[in-house]
């Protein structure tokens, strides 16, 4: 690794956050550092659309290229603006339409709830949602629970590429997590490092698949799991492994695009030492962009002495997330009578009983 920090304003690679409504002079400071690419949103920074809208602006207005703004925006309880954006489903709703309804119907509401997803956040210039979830639903994993589609990896690959359309039809690309597959971990990450002990032969028929069948359908970016598989790796987790980042996913697997590391300040980081460390390790491991998330200070502490990975392939794989279209193009959508349709089937949906009883699920879609 070089020390040096190249003198043009690229996309570098580290994702932070900001603290509130707008920015502050510290923040700006922070966000025009080289070595940051992107910055991602949560609960606390959103009052209104009008304010998130302005938010993102200020963002993306402190330099060339822009900052790629992103968010956890996947539905259900992992949703973080909730007024005045149609209320999103858990992905297992999906999995339940399928059960009930068929597999052209599910699909048709899967990529009608992208569409929405994504219309929305890109009218207000956000460029990615961390989704869709790909884990499949063991019943062991209560941090992954009803965000999962479906137990069975056939049911999670349908709907989650039904997603994808709808995404891309929003202007927004996909980004699966958590690879290789968090259902069958019972820790959550967050607060510990889970560990899955089934054999590859178990992982890649079941749990891997629906990643495979993503890649193959041209997703954009992948997130691993902070879990450690020891029947591959005995030593690290998947986002600090070589064995899982670069001869998997890059290497048998021929994914060429963005490989997120979760958020560096979990728990399920711990293991590979301090913030800088994590952050090396993560690198070195095949991630070429790493969050730090909720901790200000932690990412101030890496860029005061920040080591450039090289990675040739950043500035295309970051373009690879940037929003399509323009925010004016999706607002115009937004006030058309197919989309208001689709919003509202959507809202229904999400304020259904897990049984489905008198949803109108039907057209228009």
């Amino acid at each position: 690794m070089s020390s040096v920090i190249p003198k043009a304003m690229v996309r570098g690679p580290i994702m932070a956050d900001v603290a509130a409504f707008s920015l502050t002079d510290e923040e700006r400071k922070r966000l025009c550092h080289p070595a940051i690419g992107g910055v991602i949103l949560f609960r606390r920074n959103y009052q209104s659309r009008a304010q998130l809208i302005q938010l993102v602006a200020e963002i993306k207005a402190l330099r060339t290229p822009e900052l790629i703004v992103a968010v956890d925006h996947e539905g259900g309880r992992v949703q973080r603006f909730i007024s005045e954006f149609t209320r999103l489903p858990a992905m297992r709703k999906l999995g339940y339409c399928w059960d009930n309804y068929g597999i052209e119907v599910a699909k048709k509401i899967t990529e009608t709830v992208g569409w929405v997803l994504a219309t929305e956040l890109r009218a207000c210039g956000i460029d990615l949602s961390f989704a869709p979830i790909l884990d499949l639903d063991w019943g062991n994993c209560a941090v992954i629970g009803n965000r999962s589609f479906h137990p069975s990896p056939v049911v999670v690959s349908a709907l989650a590429i039904a997603l994808q359309r709808g995404l891309k039809r929003g202007g927004m690309a996909s980004c699966g997590k958590h690879f290789p597959g968090h259902g069958a971990a019972s820790g959550d990450s967050h607060v510990m490092m889970p560990r899955d002990s089934r054999s590859w032969d178990q992982l890649w028929a079941d749990d891997i698949q629906p990643f495979c069948d993503l890649v193959d359908h041209g997703m954009a970016a992948i997130m691993p799991a902070h879990v450690v598989y020891p029947a591959i790796d005995p030593d690290e987790p998947a986002g600090f492994s070589s064995i899982w980042l670069r001869k998997i996913l890059r290497e048998k697997m021929h994914f060429d695009g963005v490989i997120f590391s979760d958020d560096l300040t979990m728990e399920g980081a711990s293991m590979a030492g301090d913030v800088r460390a994590r952050t090396k390790n993560a690198f070195a491991a095949g991630c070429d962009i790493a969050l730090i998330c909720n901790k200000p200070d932690w990412v101030e502490y890496v860029l005061e002495e920040f080591n450039w990975p090289e990675n040739k392939y950043l500035s295309k794989r970051w373009q690879m997330i940037a929003g399509q279209g323009t925010a004016a193009k999706h607002n115009e959508v937004m006030h058309k009578p197919e989309f208001e349709s689709a919003q509202q089937m959507v809202a229904n949906l999400a304020s259904a009983e897990d049984t489905l009883h008198g949803v109108q699920v039907g057209e228009p879609f």
